[in-house]
């Protein structure tokens, strides 16, 4: 599977897409409406080869994924604001720094957030080893016991703002972002049925980029022995780039690869996003599709990596059309459904030709006749079509009345009197199910009926460009084909 490149995070009532130097987010707004906005940004690995070098181009792109993710959640919390008066130290600000006071205190909370992020994971856990004797532990078993920690209170801070209930809601929006990526990535058409049962787990998601850098870590400083704490704590601090970008090459590599051993690998990273996605409903599904939309042209990637997956969704969605139909109707339309039936059986879709009493003998008399000079009969060219065989039934010899002659003597005369007894007349029943029996004789369906009705689905399909067409399609279909196990009403009747 050729990965789509596209990345993405949620935000507050919404999803962010990026793909390459294009950005957009869209946001849910308290009134339902919902707000598209697009943006470039260019990236240091487009300006200085060096910065797209493996491992280099995943430090870059998790600072730069960083900033540009705080900024779209600045700015999906701008919907979302009410009108308040400044406070002091918010004046103070703006009349100090102007129209940069919003970057000033964009780039204090990313500072804040990093400090955060290192008391807990770094010098916590460190610190907690320090104080374990070294003729207690060797350097080796606290190195594990360090990176045990750390995994431990991710796992305990992940767990805590999944319980929050705005962070719910931003796990399902989360969801959607995931659904929507491996929709387009699994060759389905991007629309909430697809999306919806698509997966909210993802091998590129960031959460198992986080995970991977804690596991990695582990390993790492196993065989970087520092004796003292503080250099202990610098080299920590100085391999984070480089830990970053191993696990970055990682995910990127299980992204695009359908191995077993990647497979496995990522397991870790899709059990936790068990608890950093959530299940997301129709409104949030349609944001996330806005938002995919906005920056990539998902029909153009999946042209080039799923050649001939168009055609078989458009099958796929008028099989369930049609039977969505016949589930409505129940067994109402049975009295139609035998006039379009031809009742050959099978386990897929058969050729079935449309008739009515009159217009079907001509057209079933010519099937079996030889070729005429330069000319060729509708039900000829579908026979060579779909290589099926005709085969001539045997004419029934129409019903006459029954004519009795009986001879009476009375007095020495010889009296002879012909009765004919009457042909009492069909029901309408009758000569429908006579005229069906004719029809069921004279066609019958060629070994590989199976192969035909692929080719026919899949011909008819390719003709349908929108709904209006596919719809006319799906009637087409229903001229040629036929379900297994259809009976009409006479047919449940002789069963009886």
């Amino acid at each position: 599977m050729k990965s789509s490149g596209i990345g993405g995070q949620a935000v507050l009532e919404g999803v962010m897409m990026k793909n390459r130097d294009r950005y957009a987010v869209a946001v849910r707004k308290p009134n339902g409406e919902l707000a598209v906005e697009k943006g470039k940004c260019t990236s240091l690995k487009d300006k200085n080869r060096f910065f797209g070098l493996p491992i280099v181009r995943g430090v870059v792109g998790f600072v730069e994924s960083l900033v540009l993710g705080t900024q779209m959640l600045t700015s999906s919390a701008a919907y979302f604001e009410e009108e308040e008066e400044p406070g002091k130290f918010e004046r103070w600000l703006i009349q100090k720094f102007g129209k940069k006071a919003d970057k000033i205190i964009m780039g204090a909370a990313v500072l804040l957030g990093i400090l955060l992020a290192f008391g807990l994971f770094t010098l916590l856990p460190l610190a907690v080893i320090t104080l374990i004797p070294d003729d207690v532990m060797s350097y080796e078993y606290k190195a594990l016991v360090e990176g045990g920690l750390r995994l431990l209170i991710f796992l305990i801070y992940i767990a805590l703002i999944s319980a929050n209930r705005d962070m719910k809601r931003v796990f399902m929006y989360h969801g959607a972002e995931h659904k929507a990526i491996n929709c387009i990535e699994h060759g389905l058409p991007l629309n909430v049925k697809n999306v919806r049962k698509s997966s909210r787990q993802h091998k590129r998601c960031g959460t198992s980029f986080l995970l991977f850098v804690i596991l990695i870590s582990i390993i790492f400083f196993i065989f970087v022995r520092v004796e003292t704490f503080w250099l202990r704590l610098l080299v920590r601090v100085l391999f984070v780039p480089l830990l970053a970008g191993i696990s970055y090459e990682f995910i990127r590599l299980a992204g695009s690869s359908d191995s077993k051993v990647m497979d496995i690998l990522s397991k870790p990273g899709l059990w936790l996003q068990g608890l950093t996605t959530r299940e997301p409903n129709d409104e949030m599904i349609k944001v996330a599709i806005a938002s995919v939309e906005a920056v990539f042209d998902w029909e153009a990637y999946q042209k080039e990596n799923f050649p001939g997956r168009k055609y078989e969704e458009k099958v796929k969605r008028a099989a369930e059309r049609r039977n969505d139909k016949r589930t409505e109707n129940g067994k109402a339309n049975s009295e139609n459904e035998k006039k379009e039936s031809v009742g050959v059986a099978s386990n897929n879709y058969l050729p079935k030709q449309a008739f009515d009493d009159t217009t079907v003998e001509k057209k079933m008399k010519a099937a079996v006749e030889p070729e005429k000079k330069g000319k060729t009969e509708p039900v000829e060219d579908l026979a060579a079509k779909f290589d099926i065989a005709f085969e001539k039934a045997e004419e029934k010899k129409p019903e006459v009345p029954a004519v009795t002659e009986t001879t009476s003597v009375e007095n020495g005369d010889t009296t002879k009197a012909i009765t004919c007894e009457s042909v009492p007349e069909k029901t309408e029943e009758e000569l429908a199910k006579e005229s069906r029996s004719r029809l069921v004789a004279k066609v019958s369906a060629a070994d590989r009926s199976e192969e035909a009705g692929k080719l026919a689905r899949r011909e008819y399909a390719a003709a349908a460009e929108d709904d209006e067409e596919e719809d006319d399609i799906l009637k087409a279909l229903d001229q040629y084909f036929v379900f297994d196990g259809e009976k009409t009403v006479m047919e449940r009747s002789d069963n009886k």
